[in-house]
């Protein structure tokens, strides 16, 4: 169920955003959430987020920038190698322009641009363009 969290999460944002609206309220929570979340923000796809309650079961309010064409959470947790991060991108992202894959790394929660440049690898947790 941990891992349908994220997903549930992801996909309440995606909905939101294709019926227009400009917040969406997400009712359980994780730190795993409040990263993905905290990457998109500084990408420029969310414009701001707030957690309330942390300590309990908790949600985040989460303003929506328009941007979010389609966002997943893999359930599997795929591993990666630092040297295999940008052929998974070249084969799970519609183009090369734009689009972020979120990979978990020793290092804590990052992009593959971050984890690129610090040559980590980690497991896959979502992807969003």
């Amino acid at each position: 169920m941990g891992r349908r969290i994220l997903n549930d999460a992801l996909r309440t944002m995606v909905n939101a955003e294709k019926r227009g609206k400009a917040a969406v309220e997400l009712s359980h929570i994780s730190t795993v959430i409040s990263s993905f979340l905290q990457i998109m923000k500084n990408r420029g796809y969310v414009k701001n987020f707030q957690v309330y309650d942390p300590h309990r079961v908790g949600r985040i309010t989460v303003e929506l920038q328009g941007r979010i064409n389609d966002c997943k959470a893999l359930t599997y947790r795929q591993d990666l190698k630092a040297r295999d991060i940008e052929a998974y991108r070249l084969n799970t992202l519609p183009t090369n322009q734009w689009g972020y894959v979120v990979i978990s790394t020793p290092d804590g929660v990052l992009d593959h641009e971050e984890a690129i440049r610090k040559n980590v690898g980690g497991q896959v947790l979502g992807y969003f363009h």
